[in-house]
């Protein structure tokens, strides 16, 4: 299986994994790690000290800069921005970028902020729109500005409101931080 790369793609000496597909207009610097069968859309900017598991998608206009660490299986909205400095001045760089990680399975919607040294779970889905200040942990929803958490969410993406209940009306419980129904 080999990658599809777009001829307009600027893509330097990263590493790819195989059946990765890079679209129309992005770039990705020379010290990327991408995974294998992730699906970089058009308009996506990889800075160098960027590593993305397997099975990732990135929709368009998303930049990912320095120091930003995402797990397999993690879906990223269409404009979603990532910050890596919380003092970014012109011209002035600090030794290291505060390093965000995206844990395996996590769903983050358009437009939403992420600020710098973040850790978002695994399956925690955040909502589009949303400022992420702070620690998300794995399981849970959260959206706002501020965002807030909302409810749950189990590996298969249902939605559990604080009450753990879902839409239908089924009971859940917590094992280690995961929802389970209850029988």
């Amino acid at each position: 299986m080999e990658n599809n790369i777009h001829k307009t793609a600027e893509v330097q000496l990263a590493k790819i994994g195989e059946g990765t597909t890079i679209w129309q207009y992005s770039v990705v610097l020379n010290g990327a790690v991408i995974g294998r069968n992730c699906n970089i859309n058009c308009h996506v900017f990889i800075e160098n000290d960027v590593v993305i598991g397997d099975n990732v998608t990135i929709k368009p206009g998303v930049q990912l800069w320095d120091g930003l660490r995402i797990g397999n299986n993690v879906f990223i909205g269409p404009n979603v921005t990532f910050t890596n400095d919380l003092v970014p001045r012109s011209k002035q760089y600090p030794e290291s970028f505060i390093p965000t990680h995206i844990s395996e399975g996590a769903s983050i919607g358009a437009n939403a902020t992420i600020l710098a040294g973040v850790n978002i779970g695994e399956y925690a889905m955040i909502g589009a729109a949303s400022l992420i200040s702070k620690n998300i942990p794995a399981f849970t929803l959260w959206y706002g500005n501020p965002a807030k958490q909302m409810g749950y969410v189990t590996k298969n993406g249902v939605t559990i409101n604080m009450d753990l209940k879902d839409k239908i009306g089924n009971d859940y419980f917590l094992v280690d931080h995961e929802p389970k129904i209850k029988l």
